[in-house]
């Protein structure tokens, strides 16, 4: 490996993290459209809308606290109901899903452990429901190595493709409240242990 794709790698911070993840294979030929991707359930599609909404109403809501608070505490009150529906809806999605399982996460790409192997350079969507926050992305992937382990699983590694500014900003927002939730419990925890 060159000394660029070293660097490239190390380009993005990376958190483990568990999420809900289907895989789909992609045709070589085939772009998955925003509106046909990989044929996603209706609520899949739901969460991912209203965090896509929530991410760019955010620049709206801080226009408006600079003249109305009021207004900007009670927008705040009803966006975190709206979260909280979502999160209970993203229960039923996760019944579709499966159970969440182990993966690393950077706004460059996704690993993760699965039973069976992908080629490299081999396309993929994969469907992820975030955590705690319900938050369902569909993004596209290039698998960049698939290593067998000792326990008949495969290490897969991918790296994003064709991200909206929008898809990049919404995983970036994540993996930092992840982050700085890792640190709050790492604060936390007595020493020696």
């Amino acid at each position: 490996m060159s000394t660029q794709d070293n660097e490239e790698r190390r380009e993005y911070y990376r958190i483990e993290d568990r999420v809900a993840l289907e895989i789909v294979p992609l045709p070589r030929d085939q772009v998955a459209e925003d509106d046909n991707i990989g044929h996603s359930p209706p609520l899949f599609n739901l969460l991912s809308e209203l965090h896509r909404l929530d991410f760019e109403a955010q620049h709206l809501l801080r226009q408006i606290g600079e003249s109305n608070r009021t207004l900007v505490n009670y927008l705040k009150v009803q966006n975190r109901r709206i979260d909280l529906i979502g999160q209970a809806l993203a229960q039923d999605l996760l019944k579709d899903l499966g159970e969440s399982r182990a993966v690393v996460l950077s706004e460059g790409g996704l690993r993760f452990g699965h039973p069976k192997p992908f080629e490299k350079g081999e396309r993929l969507l994969l469907k992820m429901v975030l955590m705690p926050q319900a938050m369902g992305l569909a993004l596209q992937a290039r698998v960049l190595y698939c290593q067998a382990c000792e326990d008949g699983q495969y290490e897969i590694g991918t790296e994003f493709e064709a991200l909206t500014d929008a898809q990049r900003q919404l995983l970036a927002r994540h993996i930092l409240k992840k982050q700085a939730q890792q640190r709050r419990l790492a604060r936390e925890l007595p020493e020696g242990i």
